[in-house]
């Protein structure tokens, strides 16, 4: 005999031991759509859920639609973002939420799931910004470089090759007392704000440790082109700044710092030149032909190579740079570099572009395509290049 079950009714403790199990945003939001007493026991935001896998957020299309793809289920989620239009670039990824800057002097970050957005300090307001005047049509910025040089730079210069990348301390959501650190491109110089302040200041002993900053423990940390690192502690009144000065690391075009649960590691990425037969133009472009990993080992200090990554895997680019267990993520596979195209200095008015993103193999040194963008394909997407966004409903 056949008992039916009125799975509604199940005991609060044992929904509880359910969600909690959960590790997956998708499963979450499926459970909460079961019946009306399962949504009632779980908040709409899930307060204990791992980092998500990242979705890569594509160009923009004629509409305030963006894509974001997920490469678990190869499908593609559509969000309404008309924050993030083609007069905006966004300048990072950080903790779920997106780093935009506009043409005009403002700068804001927003989690594109929940659409809340906080502003952080107008660019006029960095320390090395002397003048601006929106009326000083062309040259409305008025910089002064470290060895005293005045130069004048446009709204869209400003906007697209002034800031190399902005990593935020916290989710703002769950820490309203967030910081956001800010590597100028031109300058080499570090920039940080704390939530609800009017300015930025410099971390000045930081100066030229600008290829990559990540945050942990409270403190952030900034690599240098040869491999030293600056320890910044910019949660006082002045920022702290201690050193770890490693023997020269030759090597790379671009530098990456990544922290996984047990130790540091620096991504070095090389580039070749290529040429790109597109549209009845040839193009010289930028290829990413490949990684090498090192290991922080205090003892020296020095730079240790790394010849497997074993079930870690690595996303860089313009986002902050994240480590990922692949046993965590069911088809997955570790020792794989999960990369986008962030060094390119393009018209974010609108390029035809054929954009360097793919995973790299640390076992045999093969680049793959993604499968939302076979390598070598020519994308009649806009600029700016796709950035991997972690989903973070919080």
């Amino acid at each position: 005999m056949s008992v039916d079950h009125d799975w509604s009714e199940l005991p609060p403790e044992l929904l509880d031991t359910i969600v909690n199990k959960l590790i997956n945003l998708r499963d979450y939001l499926s459970f909460r759509a079961v019946c009306s007493n399962w949504r009632s026991s779980t908040p709409a935001t899930p307060k204990n859920l791992p980092c998500q896998f990242p979705w890569l957020m594509l160009p923009k299309n004629r509409s305030n639609r963006r894509g974001f793809f997920n490469l678990l289920d190869n499908k593609l989620h559509f969000l309404n973002l008309p924050e993030a239009s083609n007069r905006r670039r966004r300048c990072g990824s950080s903790h779920g939420w997106l780093i935009i800057v506009d043409e005009s002097p403002s700068i804001f970050i927003i989690n594109p799931l929940t659409k809340v957005t906080f502003n952080l300090p107008p660019l006029c307001q960095l320390p090395n910004v002397v003048n601006f005047d929106f009326y000083s049509v062309g040259r409305e910025f008025t910089i002064q470089s470290p060895d005293g040089e005045v130069y004048t730079r446009n709204l869209k210069e400003i906007r697209d090759l002034f800031i190399k990348k902005v990593v935020l301390s916290h989710s703002p959501s769950r820490d309203p007392n967030f910081i956001a650190v800010m590597i100028l491109n031109e300058t080499g110089e570090l920039a940080y704000c704390k939530n609800g302040e009017n300015s930025w200041k410099f971390i000045d002993e930081a100066r030229f440790f600008a290829e990559d900053v990540i945050y942990f423990d409270g403190l952030f940390y900034a690599v240098h082109k040869l491999g030293s690192i600056a320890v910044c502690d910019v949660s006082g009144d002045l920022p702290k700044v201690s050193f770890i000065e490693t023997p020269r690391q030759i090597g790379g075009d671009i530098q990456y710092l990544v922290k996984t649960d047990d130790e540091l590691l620096l991504v070095t990425r090389s580039l070749e030149l290529d040429t790109d037969a597109a549209y009845h133009q040839l193009d010289v472009v930028y290829k990413t032909v490949e990684f090498r990993v090192f290991r922080l080992v205090l003892e020296g200090p020095r730079w240790e190579k790394v010849d497997s990554l074993g079930e870690k895997m690595l996303f860089l680019g313009e986002n902050s740079s994240l480590a990922l267990l692949a046993s965590d993520y069911p088809g997955c596979e570790g020792n794989r570099i999960y990369f986008t195209d962030d060094y390119c200095e393009a018209n974010y008015d609108g390029v035809n572009g054929n954009h360097d993103l793919g995973y790299y193999n640390l076992e045999d040194g093969r680049i793959e395509a993604l499968s939302c963008y076979p390598r070598n394909s020519h994308s009649m997407l806009r600029w700016p290049p796709p950035i991997w966004f972690t989903p973070n409903p919080c």
